[in-house]
C-alpha cells in the first residue's frame, strides 16, 4: 500500500502563492503517475494537475500558466507550486498517486485546504 500526506496548504490572499507538498510512503516503488486534485465547496472534485514519466505534465486550463507540478523521486515527494492564487483556487488540494501492483490503482492523501481571498 501507498500512503499520501499532504501539507502546505494555508489562507492567502488573491494574487498571492503556495507550495503544497505531498509525501509519498510504503510502496511507493509502485508508483508511476502522481497528480493534484482539488474539491470546490459545492462542486466535484476536478484534476489540476498530473505528472508521469511517460506522458510529462499535464495541466487544467485553470492552472495552466501558473501553477507548477513537480516530482522529486529521491525523497517520494509531489509538489504544486501555485502563483497567481485567485479565489475561484479555493478548495480542498489532494494528492494521487497512479500505481501497479497487481493491478492498477489509484489512491489518495487526506487533503489540504487552499483558502485564496480577495
Amino acid at each position: 500500500q501507498v500512503q499520501l500526506v499532504e501539507s502546505g496548504g494555508d489562507l492567502v490572499q488573491s494574487g498571492g502563492s503556495l507550495r503544497l507538498s505531498c509525501t509519498a510512503s510504503g510502496m511507493s516503488n509502485t508508483i508511476n503517475a502522481m497528480g493534484w486534485e482539488r474539491q470546490a465547496p459545492g462542486k466535484e472534485r476536478e484534476l489540476v494537475a498530473h505528472i508521469s514519466t511517460d506522458r510529462g505534465t499535464d495541466y487544467a486550463d485553470s492552472a495552466k500558466g501558473r501553477f507548477t507540478i513537480s516530482r522529486n523521486y529521491a525523497n517520494n515527494a509531489l509538489y504544486l507550486q501555485m502563483n497567481n492564487l485567485k479565489p475561484e483556487d479555493t478548495g480542498v488540494y489532494y494528492c494521487y498517486a497512479d500505481g501497479f501492483y497487481y493491478s492498477n490503482y489509484r489512491t489518495w492523501g487526506q487533503g489540504t485546504q487552499v483558502t485564496v481571498s480577495s
